[in-house]
């Protein structure tokens, strides 16, 4: 509990949405906890933070996709293959693959709108050579309202969102981190 308190304490400042920018510039490229995680605690403690947090994180998501585009474009022998090894797999890289072949663009708006891995999808679609302007493009309006949406909800329902996230911390982020690992089995289905 002390640590869900130093959190909120700490997210109350205007460094937290830097905070905020380079994780979720980080989820773009390797990490796979979803950027409301990071969202949550500046604007539960704070309703002002809602608008800052919700920019920094779509920034912070078009430049982490926009990384990983040219990870994939430019660096995929190399930066590529160690990302896969290292936080993902050969097996979900190639599924990643078979998907934007199948559906292209469908996949795209799925990943920018869903908790599913939206950074195999960003190699990828580097990897495969999709227009890059309409990547980042479908990208940025995608997972922008996603965030906004995110972010109204918590500003809407702030002093519900903080009594839950004070009690449930860790079993939401640990549900976060099961939504996406759902979405990969979705993928799977699909």
């Amino acid at each position: 509990m002390k640590l869900v308190d130093f959190m909120l304490s700490k997210a109350d400042t205007r460094m937290y949405s830097c905070f905020v920018f380079l994780m979720t510039v980080c989820e773009s490229i390797f990490l796979f906890v979803p950027p409301e995680v990071f969202m949550t605690p500046p604007i539960v403690a704070n309703r002002r933070r809602a608008v800052p947090t919700v920019v920094a994180a779509s920034i912070g998501s078009v430049v982490g996709g926009a990384i990983a585009y040219m990870i994939g474009l430019w660096l995929f022998d190399t930066v590529g293959v160690w990302l896969i090894e290292n936080f993902a797999s050969a097996a979900q890289f190639q599924l990643a693959q078979d998907l934007f072949i199948k559906h292209g663009v469908l996949i795209i708006l799925m990943t920018a709108v869903t908790p599913v891995p939206y950074k195999l999808m960003a190699m990828c679609a580097g990897f495969m050579g999709f227009p890059a302007w309409l990547f980042l493009g479908l990208s940025a309006v995608f997972r922008t309202g996603r965030f906004a949406i995110v972010g109204y909800l918590l500003w809407r329902f702030q002093e519900r969102a903080n009594l839950l996230v004070k009690k449930y911390f860790w079993q939401l982020t640990a549900g976060a981190i099961l939504v996406a690992g759902l979405g990969i089995l979705l993928m799977a289905v699909m």
